[in-house]
């Protein structure tokens, strides 16, 4: 009981303090163009509660977030099963303001023990699904049964909505990490993409110390409160802040190192970490001041933004510690099918027709009408996605994307992820502050270990 009451504080703490990570606070990718499947007037977006009692057997509710990004994915499943399989199909898409109004509304509805308040499905963050499994098992319905080719998904990514060999989600949006480096910079500096893919940590620093002095950019930012570039680096490694069992390891070789190099190119104007989330995007990004950004993908608009940048961007892999090409994942989410859903076969047959099938036309579509790049390999090579994007020098980044995804390892994952986030981001900022890395490091663990319980 005590871990349950001490996860849903901390799930109400992140709520406040989220980062926009695969558009959890409305500053996700915003549209790519118009050209997809077109919505119906049924899968606009409404303002009232679920009322899954009233529904037909034509019609299925969700709970989302972002009219820019996850909504338009979903207008462009609806319209693919409407075309392909049932004419008569409604998706009644309730949007919520952010993603932590879902988690607010399970929470709600499993105190109370009463989920007739929730809708058929609801789109669902990554990294917090495991805890809400874990504290609401009743709020869920499994998804094994469903006609879903799960072969089809990289495994790093099923591995959020597969919980004791139970698939619970459907995966929809892509949270791997690209690093884009703007050439025009790397050149200026004399180097090229190609000098700093397949690279150690240690040359990116050197190569970075030396971009600045030339052109007066930092090679990477990040934002240093909720600073997710230390798990971005573990698990390029296929290691992770938490052990087996689940016990945090702050304190290991592994986090140390890649404190230890965070630190090193901060020091050797490599590295910008910013105050906050709006000084990373708005300052450090659209304000220019960067030859290099390293996150979820979602951060492509971001960079696009800058209009007169177009054709300098490309994007390659990570560096990691040996000088192996990295891979990794930040964000993303998944659609999940509650309790409270009275048609389960049209709930199943729906994801698995769509986005479970890895559809062309659902993908293709959310990819042009909100910038949702799919976890699905099949999808990943549609012609849409092959086709090379002028913002990034004509590379066809979408199914780069895809395919790094293939890639990413499997790390132990846990529900106290952002909690191991801020003390991690803490620390760091006490060793640029003049404290040892050992004892800073220390005090993170034990920081940790006390919020959850231990």
């Amino acid at each position: 009981m005590k871990r349950k009451v001490v996860s849903v504080l901390l799930a109400g703490a992140m709520a406040l303090s989220l980062t926009a990570c695969g558009g959890s606070n409305g500053s996700a990718p915003a549209s790519t163009g118009n050209d997809g499947a077109a919505a119906t007037d049924s899968a606009a977006t409404q303002a009232a509660t679920a009322d899954v009692a009233s529904e037909d057997e034509h019609t299925l509710s969700v709970y989302a977030w972002d009219k820019n990004f996850n909504i338009p994915a979903l207008k462009a499943a609806e319209a693919d099963y409407q075309k392909n399989v049932d004419p008569e199909f409604k998706l009644n898409i309730i949007e919520q303001s952010q993603s932590s109004d879902v988690e607010t509304a399970i929470t709600t509805a499993a105190s109370a023990g009463d989920f007739s308040t929730l809708p058929d499905i609801v789109l669902f963050q990554d990294h917090w699904i495991q805890n809400f499994v874990t504290n609401y098992p009743d709020a869920w319905k499994d998804l094994s049964a469903a006609d879903i080719d799960w072969s089809d998904f990289g495994a790093e990514k099923l591995s959020y909505s597969t919980i004791n060999d139970v698939h619970y989600g459907v995966p929809v949006d892509n949270g791997t990490v690209i690093f884009a480096y703007r050439t025009d910079l790397l050149e200026a500096a004399g180097y090229s993409i190609d000098d700093v893919t397949g690279v150690t940590w240690d040359k990116w620093i050197e190569i970075g110390s030396d971009v600045y002095e030339k052109t007066g950019k930092y090679l990477l930012s990040m934002d240093g409160d909720g600073n997710d570039l230390p798990y971005m680096m573990l698990q390029a490694e296929g290691k992770s802040q938490f052990d087996e069992n689940g016990d945090p390891q702050l304190t290991s070789e592994d986090v140390k190192a890649v404190v230890d190099v965070i630190t090193r190119a901060q020091k050797a104007n490599a590295l910008y970490l910013a105050n906050d989330w709006s000084d990373y995007t708005d300052q450090t990004i659209v304000g220019d001041m960067v030859a290099g950004v390293m996150n979820g993908n979602w951060i492509i608009p971001t960079i696009e933004q800058v209009a007169e940048n177009s054709g300098k961007w490309e994007i390659t892999t990570c560096p990691t510690l040996t000088g192996a090409e990295g891979y990794a994942s930040n964000g993303g989410s998944s659609l999940y099918v509650t309790a409270n859903c009275k048609n389960t076969d049209l709930a199943n047959d729906f994801l698995a027709k769509t986005f479970g099938a890895g559809s062309t036309e659902t993908y293709d579509a959310a990819l042009k009408n909100g910038g949702v790049i799919t976890c699905s390999t099949k999808a990943g090579s549609s012609d849409v996605y092959n086709e090379g994007v002028e913002y990034f020098n004509n590379q066809a980044i979408y199914s780069t994307i895809v395919e790094f995804g293939t890639h990413v390892p499997v790390v132990k994952q846990s529900d106290f992820h952002y909690t191991a986030r801020e003390q991690v981001a803490a620390a760091i900022q006490n060793i640029l502050g003049g404290a040892d890395i050992d004892s800073a490091l220390k005090d993170a663990q034990d920081q940790l270990m006390f919020a959850m319980g231990k």
